[in-house]
C-alpha cells in the first residue's frame, strides 16, 4: 500500500499527516521543526511513501535537503497554488492544513518548486545582503536631503564620495543641526564601507566563474545581473525550453479567457522579483545608456517606436532572459 504525507511547517512545530492511497488518515502527529524529529516519524519502514509534500517557506530548503538526503520522496509545493487549495477549508488549523497537503499529494494536485543548491543559496544571500546595505544607505541619504531642505539647506547634485563633506559644509555654522545629522552620517559611512566589501566579494566570485563571464558578454549585463541570473536559475537543464524562462520570472503577459472574452493584460509579475528587476535594469541600460549597437537593440527600438519605451524595455528584458539561458546551456 502506498502512503502520502503532508507537512505543515511553522517556525517551532510541524504538523504531520500520513494518509493511504484511499485517502484514509493513518497517523497525525505534531513534532518540532527539526530534520531529526521529522525523520523519526517518516523513516518508519511501515510506510511506503510515494510523495511527501511541504509548502515553500523559510525552513523548506533546510528540511527538504535533509529529507531528500534520507532517500524520502519529498516535494516542495508552490505557495500560491497550495494556499488556493487550502482556502476551501472552513476551519484553518495546522492539523487541517497538513491533511489538505497530504490529500494534494495523493491526488497529484500540486506544482513542484525547484529547491536551489547550497551554492546558489549562498550566492543569493550575498546578493540579498548587498541589496539591503545599498537600500539602507540610500534611504539615509534621502532622509538627510529631505530633512535639511526644511531648513533651506539644499544638498544638490553630489556623488557618494562627496556626500558626507557636503552635509558637513551645510551644517557647519549650525551646531544644533550638526549634532542631529552626525549619527546618520556615521551609520551611512559604515554602511558604505561594508557595501564596498560585499561588492568586492561579489566581483571576485564573478571573475572566477566562467558562466558569469559568458553572460556578461551580453550588452547591458554586468556582474550583479550575471550573478543574480546564475543564482536564480541554479540548474539550467530544469527548463526544457529557453522561452519558458521569461514566464517563470513574471515577464510574460497574464491572460484571461472566458467565453467570448479573451484578453491579455500586463505582465504577471510572478516569480523572483530580484531577478525581474535586474533584467529590467539590464534592458534599460542597453536601450538608454549603451552606445554599442546590436541586432537586439535594433529589435527593441522597433518595439519602442510602435508601443513605447516601457513596453520595449520589458520585452527586451524577457528576451535577455531567454538569450542568457541559451548562452549558459550551449556554452557559447
Amino acid at each position: 500500500m502506498d502512503h502520502f504525507a503532508g507537512l505543515d511547517v511553522s517556525v517551532n512545530e510541524t504538523s504531520v499527516c500520513i494518509v493511504d492511497d484511499a485517502g484514509g488518515i493513518i497517523r497525525e502527529v505534531k513534532v518540532t521543526s527539526e530534520p531529526d524529529a521529522l525523520l523519526e516519524v517518516l523513516a518508519n519502514p511501515a510506510y511506503q511513501f510515494r510523495r511527501i509534500g511541504l509548502e515553500a517557506g523559510p525552513l523548506s530548503q533546510w528540511l527538504y535537503s535533509a529529507l531528500a538526503e534520507a532517500g524520502l520522496p519529498v516535494i516542495c509545493v508552490e505557495t500560491r497554488q497550495m494556499r488556493a487549495v487550502l482556502q476551501a477549508q472552513i476551519n484553518k488549523t495546522d492539523r487541517n492544513d497538513a491533511r489538505g497537503i497530504a490529500q494534494m499529494m495523493r491526488a497529484g494536485l500540486y506544482r513542484p518548486v525547484h529547491v536551489k543548491t547550497l551554492r546558489s543559496q549562498k550566492l543569493r544571500m550575498l546578493l540579498t545582503h548587498r541589496k539591503l546595505l545599498q537600500s539602507k544607505a540610500i534611504a539615509i541619504e534621502n532622509d538627510l536631503r529631505g530633512t535639511l531642505r526644511n531648513f533651506g539647506l539644499k544638498v544638490g547634485m553630489v556623488g557618494k564620495v562627496r556626500f558626507e563633506a557636503r552635509i558637513k559644509e551645510l551644517v557647519e555654522n549650525l551646531p544644533d543641526l550638526a549634532a542631529l545629522v552626525e549619527p546618520l552620517l556615521i551609520v551611512r559611512r559604515v554602511l558604505r564601507e561594508q557595501l564596498a566589501i560585499v561588492h568586492r566579494r561579489l566581483l571576485a566570485i564573478v571573475r572566477d566563474d566562467g558562466v558569469c563571464r559568458r553572460l556578461m558578454t551580453v550588452p547591458g549585463v554586468g556582474p550583479v545581473v550575471a550573478l543574480t541570473f546564475r543564482a536564480t536559475v541554479d540548474v539550467p537543464v530544469r527548463f526544457r525550453k529557453s522561452k519558458s524562462v521569461g514566464a517563470v520570472f513574471g515577464l510574460t503577459c497574464a491572460k484571461y479567457q472566458s467565453g467570448e472574452v479573451d484578453r491579455s493584460g500586463a505582465i504577471s509579475r510572478c516569480g523572483d522579483e530580484m531577478m525581474r528587476t535586474a533584467l529590467y535594469e539590464a534592458a534599460q541600460v542597453m536601450l538608454t545608456h549603451s552606445a554599442k549597437w546590436s541586432w537586439l537593440k535594433a529589435w527593441a527600438m522597433q518595439i519602442a517606436r510602435r508601443r513605447g519605451m516601457k513596453k520595449a524595455i520589458v520585452a527586451l528584458a524577457r528576451r535577455l532572459a531567454v538569450i542568457m539561458h541559451r548562452i549558459w546551456v550551449d556554452g557559447t
